[in-house]
């Protein structure tokens, strides 16, 4: 089974050494690594000409992030499909070993994990435990959803149902996977250890105008999935995310 994993960045130079490390790292003999490059103007593409695990490598002007997503999907040639960030890396070598058990093992469509966020300048500072649980229908109304980070996809999915929808600026990811998980009703399985550790600041998080387009988008996901959300579940989402601070959670 081969697994397609892509890497969208832009000058990434400061933090992309520790995505690529933990790539060529992985156990699992049969990855395809894609990196869609936004033309970037420091030492990103030296650093990527670095690594000889890479599988193809673009460098040209995108329309933002899940623009540039879609381009890597239309590049992938594996199975399954999994993103990982220029600022993220994977927690340990044998996590696409896991990831593919699971798919292998199973019927399964999609898989995802649990994650961690840490300081941007220290990745022994964990500043968030996200344990994301098992998925059931009523999850998505009671304001989860899984880290899109750890959601790894049969390849096949985004020709059925659709790549990311470019109309959104941030919440692409969330809206993809309501609309594969709630609206189309994937089989999805759920591995309960860490898959992905983060780097704190994503375009989501950065600052509170940003959290308010996010929560704009996410009304927006539902509609343009012709799904109803009940009262408090777009208020719930940003709350459930509370407890991840509590660092209850033990690896």
């Amino acid at each position: 089974m081969k697994i397609s994993i892509i890497t969208v960045c832009r000058n990434a130079a400061d933090t992309i050494k520790d995505t690529f490390e933990s790539v060529a790292s992985q156990t699992w003999p049969n990855i395809e690594h894609i990196v869609v490059d936004g033309l970037s103007d420091d030492n990103t593409l030296e650093i990527v000409a670095a690594y000889p695990h890479i599988s193809r490598v673009i460098s040209e002007k995108d329309e933002g992030l899940y623009h540039a997503m879609n381009k890597g999907i239309a590049m992938a040639t594996g199975e399954i499909v999994g993103i990982l960030n220029a600022d993220d890396l994977y927690a340990e070598k044998n996590v696409i070993e896991k990831v593919a058990g699971l798919f292998i093992q199973t019927s399964c469509q999609a898989v995802y994990g649990n994650l961690i966020c840490v300081d941007r300048m220290d990745l022994s500072k964990v500043t968030r435990k996200w344990r994301a649980g098992k998925y059931n229908r009523d999850a998505f109304y009671r304001g989860w959803s899984p880290p899109h980070p750890t959601f790894f996809v049969k390849r096949n999915l985004y020709s059925q149902y659709g790549l990311f929808d470019t109309r959104f600026s941030i919440a692409a990811d969330y809206e993809i996977m309501l609309r594969f998980l709630l609206k189309f009703k994937i089989d999805v399985g759920y591995l309960d250890c860490l898959l992905v550790v983060m780097r704190s600041g994503g375009i989501s998080n950065n600052d509170i105008k940003s959290r308010l387009i996010a929560n704009k988008e996410d009304r927006i996901a539902w509609q343009v999935n012709k799904l109803k959300p009940h009262l408090f579940t777009l208020i719930l989402k940003p709350l459930t995310k509370i407890k991840q601070f509590k660092f209850k959670w033990q690896k």
